[in-house]
């Protein structure tokens, strides 16, 4: 809920974004509740706000998009989910509920498979609980504030005013850092971090981001 309540409230910036850029309630709410990837939204008003057409919207949100597979490849074998269960976990399978679930991942990472089978056990309960609570507790107050970001947005005018805008980077670095816990990565954090910085004065937002996989691929490879 930590990490729900947070990320959820900025649902709020993205209904008034969305209400400025055009887009009447209806379509607003359909967004967040179809689509729902807080990137990926707030680039599709982006473009649509600055008169680009639709179609470029659309692929602008489907690179931003891209990320979600992947995470959907890690989660996949470790959540093991059966029938129509899947189709909502491939929904809520989005940036915060993978974070809290990796956190506590049965694996440290080092090779020591986790511990006695009674910590693996509980580390898994805890990871299984921690995807569903954190992506339908999202799932909940985004589409929730951004009701009330659309039907309010006169009121918020600029959301940094209200700070809203660093909850959800306030967010992300909370479940981040507890997760790096040796030398190697640490390093691919920073290099990830100088990439992106570097990056993102050439690319539109979010792309350089999702480039600094490119450091994760990398690294990965090397150790294999």
């Amino acid at each position: 809920m930590g990490v729900a309540i947070p990320v959820g409230i900025y649902g709020a910036a993205f209904g008034a974004a969305a209400n400025t850029a055009g887009l009447n309630l209806l379509q607003t709410m359909a967004l967040s509740l179809l689509l729902f990837s807080g990137a990926t939204q707030f680039a599709i008003v982006g473009v649509i706000a600055s008169g680009g057409a639709v179609a470029a919207a659309i692929i602008t949100g489907a690179l931003l998009g891209i990320r979600n597979g992947f995470y959907a490849v890690r989660i996949a074998p470790l959540l093991q989910v059966r029938g129509l269960r899947r189709i909502l976990a491939a929904h809520i399978t989005i940036d915060e509920s993978i974070a809290v679930a990796l956190a506590h991942e049965s694996s440290d990472g080092d090779g020591d498979g986790g511990g006695d089978s009674a910590t693996r056990d509980k580390k898994n309960s805890d990871l299984f609980k921690g995807f569903w609570f954190t992506g339908l507790g999202v799932l909940f107050f985004w589409n929730l504030f951004t009701f009330i970001g659309a039907l309010g947005a006169g009121l918020l005018e600029d959301p940094a005013r209200w700070g809203l805008d660093t909850a959800v980077p306030a967010a992300f670095l909370a479940l981040l850092w507890p997760q790096l816990k040796n030398n190697r990565l640490r390093i691919i954090a920073l290099a990830s971090l100088l990439l992106s910085l570097a990056l993102a004065p050439f690319l539109s937002a979010g792309l350089p981001i999702i480039a600094t996989v490119l450091i994760a691929v990398g690294a990965g490879w090397r150790v294999r």
